[in-house]
């Protein structure tokens, strides 16, 4: 089994500028043209295992070729110390209400919708984790357990 390494990348993968909803509007488009999924791995910048789950998904070629044939992935940037103006503060609690609350989970949460936007799963990643990374054999189950396919069929 793969472990992730302890140590967090320094590479930022969520885009703190961005509008949510629109993005997660994008990754719906682009899904249904697609005929696949979306997963929203909800977290930020701030938090190290959510680093470290980017990290790991991209350095393991057999994940990443199960999220690339069946998923569109994208990091949703969500900062719940940060204080941020009133709009930004609405915009993040519209976006968690819009993904069933998964912050209640921690984070990295994972949130499975499927083609037309309507969530299907929320994954806690705790339950993804060995030691200070991810088990690649949990992490495999989880993206393939909710596949456009094994859902559909």
């Amino acid at each position: 089994m793969l472990k992730a390494n302890a140590q967090t990348t320094s590479k930022r993968v969520y885009d703190e500028d961005i509008n949510p909803m629109e993005q997660i509007d994008r990754a719906v488009a682009k899904a249904q043209s697609e005929e696949k999924f979306v997963i929203c791995q909800v977290g930020g910048n701030w938090c190290p295992w959510c680093l470290r789950f980017a990290e790991f998904i991209t350095n393991d070629t057999t994940i990443s070729k199960v999220i690339d044939e069946n998923f569109v992935y994208i990091h949703v940037n969500y900062n719940p110390r940060k204080s941020e103006n009133p709009e930004k503060a609405a915009l993040a609690k519209a976006m968690l209400k819009r993904l069933n609350n998964p912050a209640r989970f921690g984070f990295p949460v994972f949130v499975v919708l499927d083609s037309q936007g309507k969530v299907i799963h929320i994954q806690d990643s705790s339950f993804l984790e060995e030691g200070k990374g991810y088990n690649q054999e949990k992490v495999l189950r989880f993206f393939k357990n909710w596949t456009p396919k094994v859902v559909r069929d």
